[in-house]
């Protein structure tokens, strides 16, 4: 046992990535033939058995790193034993364990309810939604900016593949624009990238963070650029405007599973905002990005998307309207720039994901009932379950719309109370009361539609639409009733538990505000008390390898400390390293004995 916590402890933090990552290339070579031919593949338990255990694994696995860091230790794992900056480096802190949690706690009911029957319409589709859960899992752990991208393209090309499950024109179109929008958005976060390394000459979170206040004017400029173009491509996942007009209509159209596990997405983006510009830009920079643009963003945002859910014709487009509007909500919660604010919207990004991801899962038993009218906002003969079904949306509606005694409601009570002593307090408290009203006038609206003008059913069974009616299920799709109960039951759980969850997000917030925190876990000290770091930067350095030759490394005596004492007494280090390693570190007790008297 005591083996197993060693070994636990020393890689616990890319357990999280290597199971999902393991689980997809698995499910790849297991292979997969048309999805007409899935139904009676011998593989396809095996596919759901190994798919539905991965996920259970990675929900225990996150709950684990949730106790682990309510210890408030900051754990790092290096890469290959290299030390940041120069390694890459996996940092599991308080919030990547909250992310990781939401994500699976969504992502195990959504595959049990897809397991049944939707799995079976496209190819591959537990390959793709595991190799999604590993883009998700990376993007919340990683300390690099670089693997931040590494992370965005690898969940990104999944849910190119997941969009189009299930085929269609309405999918194919919008497929093409969702791909050609992220394109657009990867390019752009290269660009910053390299922006941001050009200048610093480090991508490791905490060390640009670090280094950003000593560059000089005009490098300091270029860092900044770089950070502002990394702030619109996030703002572009988040689906924040002017760049988020893509969502309702390209959610709208994916498969009822796809379209839920898809709005844990947009939350990668807004995480992406707040560890970036919460510990990178946290400065009078990252306070200006926040106050003088992110605010107004994220007010627009919230009455934008209530607007066009009062507008939709369509159900599942009202859905993606009302999840652009908690994005603006969520938002303006982090752009206050203080530590209530951000642990209040932590809270409601919880609350505002699993609700979303509910309401997109009943989208899909009402249209299974609905016949030929499917989402469409009109008026259409009763479904057969319409009682059961008019409770479930008149509860997700309380919890949508943030009414009492719901998670929603405590949320923005939250954030309303965080807004004390802003010089924008007033825009900030009139918008969010005019959202919760406006989305109570939407909900209104659509089960007036739904439920209250729905017709009676026709009854002579001469006429073609008494028997469409009759053809029409008795009973909600397999799983989906029970996936949205379990969902729902998970949010009032949550907000029945909101006092230790208020407490574990109020010391989330301070540790995401403490940049020097971050830094001092992740880097490293030399024999002076120094930061390592790459600065100064020496483009034409270049240091010995096995391929070059024997050459002098200025910066030999910095490997003591950024690998293991193992692997410093191992044949990878050559003698010549190691004579050099030896030679500066008794060339640097020299310079500190004769500095001692000078310090005297």
């Amino acid at each position: 046992m005591t083996s197993f916590l060693d070994f636990w402890y020393a890689h616990s933090p890319i357990l999280s990535i290597l199971i999902p990552a393991f689980t997809g290339f698995m499910l790849i070579l297991l292979g997969n033939p048309g999805s007409g031919a899935l139904k009676h593949d011998w593989r396809q338990p095996w596919r759901r058995g190994i798919s539905l255990i991965s996920v259970m694994l990675g929900l225990a696995t996150a709950i684990a790193y949730l106790i682990q860091a309510n210890t408030g230790k900051i754990f790092v794992y290096q890469l290959a034993e290299w030390s940041a900056p120069f390694g890459i480096v996996l940092v599991l802190d308080r919030l990547s364990a909250l992310m990781l949690v939401l994500t699976y706690t969504l992502a195990a009911p959504v595959l049990w309810f897809a397991s049944k029957e939707w799995d079976e319409r496209g190819r591959y589709f537990h390959a793709m939604f595991h190799l999604l859960l590993m883009g998700l899992t990376g993007a919340f752990l990683t300390g690099d900016l670089f693997n931040l991208f590494v992370f965005f393209e690898i969940l990104l090309m999944a849910s190119y593949v997941l969009l189009l499950h299930g085929q269609g024109k309405a999918r194919f179109q919008l497929g093409i624009h969702y791909v050609t929008i992220n394109l657009l958005a990867s390019a752009l976060f290269l660009i910053g990238l390299g922006m941001i390394y050009g200048s610093v000459g480090s991508l490791n979170m905490a060390d640009v963070g670090r280094l950003l206040p000593t560059l000089e004017n005009d490098q300091h400029r270029l860092a900044i650029a770089g950070g502002l173009l990394l702030f619109v491509v996030f703002g572009i996942k988040a689906a924040m405007l002017p760049v988020g007009f893509w969502l309702p209509k390209t959610y709208a159209v994916a498969a009822t599973p796809v379209a839920a596990i898809f709005t844990i997405m947009t939350k990668v983006g807004v995480y992406a905002i707040l560890r970036v510009n919460g510990t990178v830009f946290n400065d009078q920079l990252g306070q200006t990005i926040f106050s003088n643009y992110l605010l107004p963003i994220g007010l627009i945002t919230s009455l934008y998307g209530v607007i066009g859910a009062l507008a939709a014709e369509r159900l599942r487009r009202f859905v993606g309207f009302m999840v652009l509007s908690s994005v603006g909500t969520i938002l303006v919660a982090i752009a206050m720039f203080n530590t209530p604010a951000w642990a209040a919207g932590l809270y409601y990004l919880v609350h505002s994901t699993i609700i979303a991801a509910s309401f997109y899962l009943l989208c899909g038993w009402i249209t299974s009932q609905r016949g030929a009218m499917k989402d469409h906002l009109k008026v259409a003969p009763k479904m057969k379950q319409d009682k059961v079904i008019a409770m479930t949306f008149f509860l997700i509606a309380l919890m949508m719309a943030g009414l009492p005694p719901f998670s929603g409601f405590l949320g923005k009570v939250l954030i309303l109370q965080a807004t004390a002593n802003l010089a924008a307090q007033g825009w900030i408290i009139a918008i969010i009361l005019i959202v919760s009203f406006l989305s109570i006038l939407a909900f209104t609206r659509v089960g007036f539609i739904l439920f209250w003008r729905a017709t009676t059913p026709e009854d002579n069974p001469k006429e073609e639409a008494y028997i469409a009616y009759q053809d029409l299920p008795e009973q909600a799709p397999a799983r989906n009733d029970k996936s949205v109960y379990l969902l729902l039951v998970g949010l009032i759980v949550y907000v029945v538990c909101a006092a230790p969850i208020l407490n574990y997000v109020e010391k989330t917030a301070l540790q995401v505000s403490d940049a020097s925190l971050y830094q001092q876990r992740i880097l490293k000290l030399d024999g002076h008390g120094e930061t390592i770091s790459v600065q100064p930067f020496d483009p034409h350095y270049v240091p010995e390898t096995k391929y070059n030759g024997e050459m002098v490394d200025p910066n030999a005596h910095y490997i003591p400390y950024i690998i293991s004492p193992e692997t410093l007494k191992g044949e990878h280090i050559s003698e010549f390293k190691q004579r050099q390693i030896q030679g500066q570190e008794q060339q640097q007790h020299v310079e500190n004995a004769q500095l001692k008297p000078m310090e005297q």
